[in-house]
Parts: structure tokens; C-alpha cells; sequence
């Protein structure tokens, strides 16, 4: 009686439990929800085009020796495969699933694998099912949480969206530009784009935006307490401003056209007409030096390497270790892509 009755209960459980599963996979439409605070890419990464994206100690990036297909690695640059033959750019990573703006084909992508050209897409980490989420043209994205904050070009002005992962839940935040890409604990930080570039924070719990600080400021990049940017009124040189103390630091006089910060290190291009230079410095200013000399875009950081391109080359990608004074030639992408379109 007494293992009839243990069996009763054991069966009972095991369907509360399936019926539990079968009422959230209902709630959810089958898209396993991502822990409080995910946050889809750096700031630094997105504003330069968001072609490498770490998560959970793998790289997934877009393969410019490939058509800027999407491969993924390890942080060290180890096993490194391709995912499919889809073009991408402002990568995202969230629990299982990537993100990301698709430009079109590589021209061996499967009629099943085409979703539409320049549509914003959900993968699965591993390359498989392949969904769309919106087809329009996206300037700028980022994962929070299960949203997604959505810069679209818009017929005539741009506009902000907000869409869950699963595709529901869409509206229009805004009618004007707001790039969405730096975030920390749950607050989107902006520079305006209409009356001022002051530093505006947009409340992603409860969509209330308030001015943080009256700067005059472009691609803010905040970290902690610290929002490194742009000095717009001052030749573009790039500064950091201390929320807690209200405090600007000067970080070079250089005029920047473009940077990234993280890990301790900030990257950089000097805009110059006679030595325009990528350098590399301490985000407090400090032990700056050249990597290379002409003119780089594109700039990602991972946690262990720095990659860039040469502006107006948009196939080869260099890379140097975080920290290092030497570049190369990203030659394991390049390998990779030339034995994929032998096979």
C-alpha cells in the first residue's frame, strides 16, 4: 500500500511539473527568458558596428574574411566555427539565444536559412532556428533583460523601439534618435539629439527618462560611475565624467573619431591629417602608446583581445592581445572562411 501510494505521488508531482512547463512555454511562446541584468554587448563594441560579442566564455563575431558571416570561438581564439552564412553586424548574447542585424547572404545561405534580408534576427547559440524579429533597417540595438531597444531608420525620422524577445510586446518609445547601446543596472544612457547633447538615462523598468548631467557630450559609454564620451564643444576630444563626483577628466587632447573602453584599457583613433593613429591607454588616461599607425575603424574588445580594421577595408581584420603593443593579421578567421568555402 505504502509503494502504491509513493508511486501515486511521484506520478502526481511529474505531471504538476510538465503542466507547469507545457502553462510557461504558453506564456513565453517556447523562448527560454534570460536572467535579471543580461545585457546583449558592450557600448564600445555596438557603436562600432557590434562585430565581435562575448558571452559565457565564447566569441561570436562576424567574419569579415567570410562576408561577415557569423562564427563563434573561444575567448582565446581557439575552436573557432562557423555558425551559418548569414551577414551580420550589432551582435547581441543573451542566455541561449543571439541577436542580430542581418544585411543579407553570403551567397550559400540555404532558401530555408533566409529569413529576409535586413531584418533583425533571434538564433539559437549553436546556429540553429534562425527567427525573425523585425524587418526594417537597424542603426542600433541592444538586448536588457528579454527587451529589445531598437534604433530603426524609420521612412522619415528615426525611431526608438522596444520588443520582447519572442517578437511581442512591440512599441515606439520614440520618434527621434536615441541610441540605446550603453546600459548599467537597468538605465539606458543617451546623448540627446534635438535641443542639446546633454546625457540623458532612460528608466528600462519603468520607462521614465530623466537628464543626468548638462554635458555637451556624443557616444557616451558608461561604466560604473564613470561615462566616458565624446567632448563635443572641444574638438572631440575624449573625456570621462564621475556621476558620484562631478568631476570631468580630460583624457586626451587628441580629436577621436572612435573608441571603445573595458577590461582597463581604452582604444582609440587620433583623427589627424598628417598622423592619424590607433593608440591605447589606461581609462584613467594614463601610459598611452601607439598600436598603429593610418586610419582604423571598428574597433571591438573582447576579454582578451583587441580587433580593428583599416577604414575603408571592410574584408581584412587585425587583432592584438588586451594591453599589447604588437598587431596582426587575424589570420585563424581568415584560414577558417578560405577551408570553409573549400570544403
Amino acid at each position: 500500500m505504502k509503494a502504491k501510494t509513493k508511486n501515486i505521488i511521484f506520478i502526481i508531482i511529474f505531471l504538476l511539473i510538465i503542466i507547469t512547463l507545457m502553462i510557461l512555454n504558453i506564456f513565453t511562446g517556447g523562448i527560454s527568458l534570460n536572467p535579471d541584468g543580461t545585457v546583449g554587448n558592450t557600448a564600445g563594441n555596438l557603436n562600432n558596428s557590434g562585430l565581435f560579442c562575448e558571452n559565457d566564455g565564447k566569441v561570436y563575431f562576424s567574419n569579415s574574411f567570410d562576408h561577415g558571416v557569423i562564427y563563434v570561438m573561444d575567448a582565446d581564439e581557439s575552436n573557432l566555427r562557423k555558425l551559418n552564412s548569414m551577414q551580420a553586424r550589432n551582435i547581441l548574447a543573451g542566455g541561449s539565444y543571439l541577436y542580430y542585424f542581418q544585411l543579407g547572404s553570403s551567397g550559400d545561405a540555404g532558401i530555408g536559412n533566409i529569413v529576409s534580408s535586413k531584418s533583425f534576427i533571434r538564433m539559437n547559440t549553436n546556429g540553429k532556428q534562425t527567427t525573425g524579429i523585425i524587418r526594417e533597417t537597424i542603426v542600433s540595438a541592444q538586448l536588457v533583460d528579454n527587451y529589445l531597444y531598437l534604433l530603426i531608420a524609420g521612412d522619415k525620422t528615426p525611431e526608438l523601439h522596444k520588443i520582447k524577445i519572442d517578437g511581442s510586446e512591440s512599441e515606439v518609445l520614440a520618434d527621434y534618435e536615441i541610441n540605446p547601446v550603453s546600459v548599467e543596472n537597468g538605465i539606458i544612457y543617451y546623448n540627446g539629439t534635438r535641443m542639446d547633447h546633454y546625457l540623458y538615462g532612460l528608466n528600462t523598468s519603468t520607462g521614465s527618462t530623466s537628464v543626468i548631467w548638462r554635458g555637451n557630450l556624443w557616444y557616451p559609454c558608461v561604466e560604473g560611475s564613470y561615462v566616458y564620451y565624446l567632448d563635443v564643444e572641444n574638438n572631440y576630444r575624449l573625456c570621462r565624467y564621475n556621476m558620484d563626483q562631478d568631476i570631468i577628466e580630460v583624457l586626451t587632447d587628441d580629436r577621436v573619431d572612435c573608441f571603445n573602453v573595458g577590461n582597463s584599457y581604452i582604444y582609440y583613433q587620433k583623427n589627424s591629417e598628417t598622423d592619424p593613429q590607433l593608440k591605447c591607454m589606461r581609462t584613467d588616461g594614463s601610459n598611452v602608446y601607439i598600436i598603429a599607425e593610418g586610419n582604423y575603424t571598428n574597433i571591438n574588445m573582447t576579454s582578451q583581445y583587441v580587433y580593428f580594421q583599416t577604414y575603408g577595408d571592410d574584408i581584412s581584420t587585425f587583432h592584438a592581445p588586451l594591453g599589447g603593443t604588437d598587431y596582426s593579421m587575424f589570420t585563424a578567421a581568415s584560414t577558417s572562411a578560405l577551408e570553409n568555402q573549400n570544403k
